[in-house]
């Protein structure tokens, strides 16, 4: 009797194993995010202040279980007003100045998992959720329309490049239907952003010294394909 359950039990396994190594492994995920940016700079330093809506499309991929390449496309506004801000500027005291800039970016990130992404079956151990960091490099381009009390409406346009940092979960809704919600820091190499150029006359240098930032707090949908094949090299081997 006891032999034939350990036949059966390992004729179960073999049929598992068998099933799990036949589930096929995607390259590639494509889909969109919607979430909240807020502008970071001289004139806020709230992350909850003045958020505005922000889109994205959004493409990965999937080096393997646990790292991917993301490639993000985003539109989105910033807004803000020197009667905001924390710090003291004498030329604005007087005369409050108002901001509105259109901003459009694009941005290729590295993603590291803690723990190994997927159904369980394609991949041996995988789990359907994870959290993970995110770290890469990019451009901004942002328009400003700036509004003074007793003035003329100006515009400001600047061309940055941008280092995003963040971190996010990931959570499987079918076998190829991913959720991601993340946060990422956006540093830009500008001080523009808000239509200011170094407002308290230090000279803004590099993506961290007196340059301006956003912060994008957002959930993403996508879907995958590109059917990984079986006979060439994978993760197994």
């Amino acid at each position: 009797m006891k032999k034939k359950l350990s036949a059966l039990a390992s004729l179960l396994l073999m049929v598992l194993t068998m099933h799990a190594q036949s589930e096929p492994e995607y390259r590639m995920e494509i889909g969109a995010g919607a979430g909240l940016t807020t502008y970071v700079g001289d004139l806020n330093g709230n992350l909850l202040h003045d958020m505005k809506p922000t889109g994205d499309i959004v493409a990965r991929y999937k080096l393997n279980p646990r790292m991917a390449w993301n490639l993000n496309i985003g539109a989105t506004q910033l807004k803000g007003s020197s009667k905001n801000s924390e710090s003291w500027l004498p030329d604005l005291e007087e005369r409050p100045i108002n901001f509105k800039t259109s901003l459009y970016d694009v941005q290729i990130r590295y993603e590291y998992n803690f723990w190994a992404f997927g159904t369980g079956r394609e991949y041996h151990g995988a789990r359907p959720f994870t959290p993970f960091l995110t770290l890469g490099l990019g451009f901004t381009i942002a328009d400003a329309k700036l509004t003074q009390q007793d003035s003329e409406n100006r515009k400001e346009s600047s061309f940055a490049l941008q280092m995003p940092i963040g971190i996010g979960v990931k959570y499987k809704l079918a076998d190829r239907l991913n959720l991601t919600a993340e946060w990422v820091m956006h540093f830009t190499g500008t001080d523009k952003l808000d239509g200011l150029h170094d407002p308290y006359g230090i000279r803004s240098q590099g993506l961290f010294k007196n340059t301006d930032g956003y912060s994008t707090l957002q959930l993403s949908l996508t879907y995958e394909f590109w059917e990984r094949c079986r006979t060439c090299h994978n993760d197994r081997e």
